[in-house]
């Protein structure tokens, strides 16, 4: 799993480091080291400062001298004898200073690799801006470069990632019936997930009924219902071209009726630029005012991915997102950028096409797979 972005990334640090080493010039400052005149005096300070307290015996004072006398230690470690402790109290570091202009040049190669794996221009703006911040206009040693660029990529996409995930499963156990509605275009793989969260409520010992709100598109009602069938979950639906939002109506007033405690309502896919559909599913919505509204996109996709979420977000509100097909994804785009641009929660993401094949969105797991 994203394991194009992770290569494409470490060549360009790469890259990076290598120009500032050739292009960047060397400048040497001077930093102050201590005297060993000076760390003894520190020493005695401290130590004098200590005793100004009342001890209750002995035994405390000596375990006090002793612990001054392992941060002296410490503190003399600090210090390579072999340069002149003694003689020397200054010390001369080659560092390079990179400028704002020269930092454009630099990032270029970053900004590249981001773009060839479709991180969106929001996201590759925030890692700019953070990089930017610790990289120029201060000496740096020439050694580090690599080092910064990357804690900093690592801190940014932590921040990126950083959200509070909603547990739909424990949300569900607090209300009855809850209501999920499901959004996206034909393909992302939507009525599979469908298929993939009842199974997740009934291995949480939850009753489910399924919507065949897709009316629209040929086959749809089939395909759901054969997810049905395998889970044996309870499928409501109508004749095609019939209304969808009375499919998501009568599908909760059964779960009402019959104590069912998920619905679980699948939709047309559609894209903004069909007004009708657009229309339909704010129907949908109105009528069976779920609990939640969750974007199923593919995340092999990218920047069209972020790009639906973004338009059915400011259509209809999204409350979360599932990213199907992220076990294929070597590129990443739409894993760092969806959440960040939308300003929603990654629920879950999808790993296969088996019913267990979801899992919840994991950080730490992103992190790793970028080699951060």
């Amino acid at each position: 799993m994203f394991g194009f972005l992770k290569k494409k990334v470490k060549d360009a640090v790469s890259k990076i480091s290598t120009k500032v080493e050739e292009e960047v010039p060397t400048e040497e400052v001077e930093i102050e080291v201590p005297s060993i005149e000076d760390i003894d005096k520190e020493v005695a300070k401290e130590k004098k400062g200590l005793f100004k307290k009342v001890f209750k015996s002995k035994e405390e004072k000596e375990k006090i001298k002793t612990q001054n006398l392992i941060e002296k230690e410490k503190k003399l470690q600090k210090y390579d004898e072999k340069e002149g402790l003694f003689e020397k109290v200054r010390k001369t570091v080659a560092t390079k200073k990179i400028s704002e202009d020269k930092f454009e040049d630099l990032f270029w190669e970053l900004e590249l690799a981001l773009l060839e794996n479709n991180v969106a221009m929001e996201v590759i703006e925030k890692i700019k801006h953070d990089l930017k911040e610790k990289l120029t206009n201060k000496p740096i040693k020439k050694d580090q470069v690599a080092n910064i660029v990357v804690n900093s990529l690592k801190e940014t996409i932590e921040d990126l990632l950083s959200f509070d995930v909603v547990d739909i499963v424990e949300k569900a156990k607090e209300k009855k019936p809850y209501v999920i509605c499901f959004l996206g275009i034909n393909g992302s793989g939507k009525t599979t997930t469908i298929a993939k969260v009842a199974k997740m409520f009934i291995d949480n010992n939850l009753n489910v009924v399924m919507a065949a709100s897709d009316t629209f598109r040929a086959a749809a009602i089939e395909q759901l219902e054969k997810h049905a069938q395998n889970l044996n979950v309870k499928m409501i639906k109508h004749e095609y071209g019939s209304d969808a939002a009375a499919v998501a109506y009568d599908a909760i007033e059964h779960a009402k009726a019959k104590g069912k405690d998920v619905v679980l309502i699948d939709t047309a896919g559609r894209l903004h630029s069909n007004k009708d559909l657009m229309a339909e599913l704010k129907k949908i919505i109105k009528v069976g005012n779920p609990d939640m509204k969750i974007f199923v996109g593919e995340s092999i996709t990218g920047n069209d991915c972020v790009e639906q979420a973004k338009e059915f977000n400011d259509m209809v509100g999204i409350d979360g997102i599932i990213l199907s097909k992220a076990d294929i994804d070597e590129k990443g785009g739409a894993a760092l950028s969806v959440a960040y641009v939308t300003n929603k929660p990654i629920l879950y993401i999808g790993t296969g096409q088996g019913y267990d094949d979801l899992e919840k969105f994991d950080k730490d797991k992103i992190m790793k797979s970028l080699g951060l």
